[in-house]
């Protein structure tokens, strides 16, 4: 088992998690910490995902590559180390991993911004017959399932079974619901000319959401709109309902109705990580609880943000939510806290007035929710790209995802099947 603790004159300050949360507090770090400490980084990745753009490479507005920045190419200090968290041991202050073997890292400080995963156990059937929308491999997936189904639908010469092939449904009505949905929307309006076979009318959207609102992280008003405006596109909403059970190519509802899809798509569920789970932290439904200064009270040492920790925010008396807006400031707020701690000074506690809230809803639209003020549309859709734009990590990755972006507004999408098939070739012998 190895011991990465290169210099034993140094202490170590390691961060697990590399999302938005963790890549940001290491890069504050390094202009802040004491040139005795070193910085180590753990993921099960070695690059950032920014996850708001997911469905837009369900849509293929956006390659993956655009939308994920190396973490190596974001910091200088920092030593990243590709692997899988197994356990802490919080009384010889260690941290067990493995990658191709076990090992063990110590540390002097440690960091949880571990953000949270899928969970595909809330729901009969979800694992089975669902398809997630996490992480870039779900997206690429969903996107290549979706020109699939197009496919299949062109030569099958069952009209009803060509329509069950191009129905979509989507299971949430959140942020990543609702603008998946109008991704898929613009996608197959600009994709039906490629299909000779398929009509634009045959092909339905399903939005299912189990509350009376659409984005209830927005005003009501907003939720209404955008439901609105789905509805004029033909997207069929459907509100207070509630997925019960997931089969085959079928959800049925708790009221009892069933709804035949063969795509179904899942945008709602996440679970803490298991690491986390165990006595010395304290947990409230599995997230750790953070004190204002984002510190774990009873351990020294240990601090927690981002999406696996319960964050209080001293500006409104509440808890931060799981956006990335508030897991961008938080790790800038960290970063002073740790540097004070180290230094002998006092923390202050976490306080942010949030701007405000964009959702992208297809068709060159959006909504949006800034300073209280709200406003829909193109001049939203717009305020929507440039305030990602900025956001996202690394000047390389804005450069292209702008090009990305600009190109995507004069050509028609890409309808390639990104598939990576690797070569195999059978043999008498291997027969």
């Amino acid at each position: 088992m190895n011991d990465l603790k290169d210099d034993p004159e140094k202490k170590n300050l390691v961060i697990i998690g590399g999302g938005f949360a963790g890549a940001t507090l290491a890069r504050r770090l390094e202009n802040t910490i004491p040139d005795d400490w070193e910085i180590y980084l753990l993921s099960e990745t070695n690059f950032v995902t920014f996850n708001p753009l997911l469905p837009e490479v369900v849509g293929a507005s956006v390659l993956p590559s655009h939308v994920q920045a190396p973490i190596r190419q974001m910091v200088k200090r920092t030593r990243i180390r590709m692997v899988t968290v197994e356990r802490i041991c919080f009384e010889k202050k260690q941290v067990h991993y493995h990658n191709n073997e076990p090992g063990v890292l110590s540390f002097d400080h440690i960091v949880f911004a571990a953000g949270v995963k899928a969970n595909l156990t809330m729901l009969e059937g979800l694992a089975e017959h669902t398809l997630p929308l996490k992480t870039v491999g779900d997206a690429l997936h969903i996107r290549n399932t979706i020109i699939e189904r197009l496919e299949q639908s062109t030569i099958h010469p069952s009209e009803e079974r060509r329509k069950q092939l191009t129905t979509f449904i989507i299971i949430g009505g959140g942020f990543s619901g609702v603008e998946t949905a109008g991704e898929i929307d613009d996608f197959l309006k600009s994709a039906e000319r490629y299909y000779k076979n398929v009509e634009r009318n045959d092909c339905r959207i399903i939005l299912l959401h189990a509350m009376d609102q659409l984005l209830p992280e927005l005003s009501a008003k907003l939720g209404q709109k955008t439901a609105a405006i789905f509805a004029e596109r033909g997207i069929d909403v459907r509100l207070n309902a509630c997925a019960a059970t997931i089969e085959h190519e079928k959800v049925t509802l708790d009221s009892g109705d069933v709804i035949a899809g063969a795509t179904i798509i899942c945008t709602i569920g996440t679970t803490p990580h298991q690491f986390l789970q165990h006595d010395p932290l304290p947990l409230e439904r599995g997230k750790i609880i953070a004190q204002p200064d984002m510190s774990v009270a009873g351990l020294s040492g240990v601090w927690a943000l981002g999406d696996c920790a319960l964050v209080p925010n001293a500006y409104d008396d509440k808890l931060c939510p799981p956006t990335a807006q508030f897991a961008d400031r938080q790790a800038k707020h960290l970063a002073r806290n740790i540097s004070a701690h180290i230094a002998g000074q006092s923390t202050q506690p976490f306080r942010y007035k949030p701007i405000g809230l964009l959702a992208s809803i297809g068709h060159n639209k959006a909504v949006a929710e800034i300073y209280g003020v709200r406003f829909s549309g193109f001049f939203a859709w717009l305020m929507w790209r440039g305030i990602y734009l900025l956001k996202v990590p690394t000047i390389a990755r804005k450069t292209r995802l702008f090009l990305e972006w600009t190109w995507a507004m004069l050509f028609p999408p890409d309808i390639a099947h990104l598939g990576y098939k690797r070569t195999q070739e059978k043999t008498e012998l291997a027969k």
